[in-house]
């Protein structure tokens, strides 16, 4: 599963607050070979939740994903 994020500050910001509330974080938040920025958390159930901002997939003021 994923979150997208609209920017890299926004990535951090979400993982930053997730471990201030005892979520594992599997991979600090880092640039990816695709041009991307991400990081990864496990949920209570053991799931893991990719934090990413695609700079090649922009997201509107409401959180969708625009054509």
């Amino acid at each position: 599963m994923a979150w997208n994020a609209r920017s890299e500050a926004e990535v951090d910001r979400i993982v930053q607050d997730l471990k201030k509330r005892g979520v594992i974080v599997v991979k600090e938040p880092q640039k990816v070979f695709w041009g991307g920025y991400s990081g990864y958390v496990m949920d209570v159930d053991e799931n893991l939740w990719e934090i990413a901002f695609n700079p090649f997939l922009p997201i509107d003021e409401h959180g969708n994903i625009m054509p």
